[in-house]
């Protein structure tokens, strides 16, 4: 293992020739505005490099030793002077040729981040909004992934009903000690976000992994429950309905938000709001598929 051993040609079972050994990943970083117009950071590749002149993301070849998150990160870093710093991954688009893939790492930028040519490969960097991309002479591959891919740029937040999925989980004595089982949920969901949901419900966007924001509403004797790396507590001063019911209505425009709750009366009040909705045995099958 060692820095640059991803350089050099593949062929995948299409036929073609691609850059990158170990295949390849690149960032996209997008940024809502104020109107939730979302804006793409988009490279022009220099003229002498593969498919030079045409507009795609930061990227190259993912070294041996990286996943594609770190790969995609680093290449941002020598090839835009982009850091990452004011950067939330939220998924991985994966394009697989059979021997080799692209996947696409798509990043929530909170704004529109300084970004400059920082290499030979890059001759251009701008942010450009959506409607704008598809006008430029975009590389193949990107042009062949990007109808997919810009149908998932939206920020996924899940809210969970802590009690409800608390109950449904049914552990032994649970009911003696709220918060203690509300706790280790939590922890188990901080795992599980920390190495990214591989499936959402199917109205979603097809990703390979999905790095959602997660929003704990917690009532009760549970109150005292802490946050956690990738999730956010929400004590209920009361009703831990009216607080989800909240929680949906505070979300950007740009958002999509998934409430998991069996509640029916809840379900309903949510749905009138915009939200999805699934039932607690989705994020169950999960953590017990991350725990076997």
């Amino acid at each position: 293992m060692a820095a640059g051993d991803g350089d050099g040609w593949a062929h995948c079972a299409r036929g073609h020739r691609h850059w990158g050994v170990h295949g390849a990943s690149g960032l996209l970083a997008v940024h809502h505005d104020a109107g939730g117009t979302p804006h793409i950071l988009m490279q022009k590749r220099s003229f002498w490099s593969h498919h030079g002149g045409t507009w795609g993301l930061p990227g190259g070849a993912r070294d041996s030793h990286e996943d594609a998150i770190s790969s995609a990160l680093r290449e941002a870093r020598e090839e835009a002077a982009l850091y990452g710093d004011g950067l939330r991954v939220q998924g991985v688009y994966l394009d697989d040729h059979g021997g080799w893939s692209f996947e696409t790492v798509i990043a929530e930028a909170d704004g529109l981040l300084p970004a400059a040519p920082a290499n030979s490969e890059s001759a251009d960097l701008r942010w450009l909004p959506l409607d704008q991309v598809a006008a430029r002479r975009l590389h193949p591959g990107f042009a062949e992934t990007w109808p997919a891919v810009s149908r998932a740029l939206r920020p996924l937040v899940i809210v969970l009903d802590a009690a409800n999925i608390v109950g449904a989980r049914a552990e032994h004595g649970w009911w003696r000690d709220r918060a203690g089982a509300t706790a280790r949920l939590a922890t188990e969901v901080s795992a599980l976000v920390g190495s990214g949901l591989r499936a959402v419900p199917e109205r979603f966007p097809a990703l390979a992994r999905w790095f959602p924001r997660i929003v704990m509403v917690v009532e009760g004797a549970a109150r005292g429950v802490a946050p956690l790396p990738g999730v956010t507590v929400m004590a209920a001063p009361g009703s831990g309905d009216d607080t989800i019911v909240r929680a949906v209505q505070d979300a950007p425009s740009w958002e999509d938000v998934l409430v998991v709750t069996a509640d029916r009366a809840l379900r309903e009040r949510v749905t009138e709001r915009g939200a999805e909705v699934t039932g607690p045995r989705w994020l169950l099958a999960q953590l017990s598929a991350a725990g076997s």
